[in-house]
């Protein structure tokens, strides 16, 4: 069976034309989300649609960004509905499953989201580099500064109990520990 699902991003849009274009490719039951943005995540009538879907049905869109919030997304959700058995086509970009260019040129289509994904690793890992050599720190701050360790220790030294001194400064017991055993 084929499924359409429509989407349009304001109250203003219309979803005539997708729809129309959805009957005109054979769907039988098309879901459409009106007014909400592709980068909301919850969009009822897609979740309905994928609910509704069985293996060997397809689901047709008019466009690929009526269907994911990003590409990554779409990535996702579309490895999913092959891993089911569920065939996609987009009118627009002419991306069918079922032949052997539309398979292509999804693969493309992964192969150019995995290098996407790889580059932004890439630009983080030099990110980080770069700021730990201008002497950015990351993570928490730590709970004690430095004259509040050198105190604590001076009383662990004196052989002031671990939960007399976490009494008397912040951080509490496992911070104390973690000090004591540097």
């Amino acid at each position: 069976m084929k499924y359409g699902y429509a989407r349009v991003s304001t109250d203003d849009q219309n979803t005539a034309l997708q729809l129309a274009a959805l009957k005109k490719a054979g769907c039988k039951t098309i879901f459409k989300d009106e007014g909400l943005s592709g980068a909301t995540v919850k969009r009822p009538a897609l979740t309905r649609c994928l609910k509704a879907l069985c293996p060997g049905d397809t689901l047709i869109v008019w466009k690929l960004d009526r269907l994911g919030r990003n590409l990554r997304d779409l990535i996702t959700l579309l490895d999913e509905l092959r891993t089911q058995g569920i065939k996609f086509r987009s009118l627009t970009e002419h991306i069918d499953t079922e032949t052997a260019a539309g398979r292509a040129m999804w693969q493309m289509i992964g192969v150019l989201a995995e290098l996407e994904r790889s580059l932004i690793t890439e630009r983080t890992r030099a990110g980080v580099k770069a700021a730990k050599a201008r002497g950015v720190k990351f993570g928490r701050k730590p709970k004690l500064t430095p004259k509040q360790r050198k105190h604590a220790r001076d009383l662990r030294a004196q052989g002031m109990r671990v939960e007399d001194i976490a009494d008397l400064l912040p951080g509490g017991r496992s911070t104390l520990y973690r000090l004591f055993a540097e």
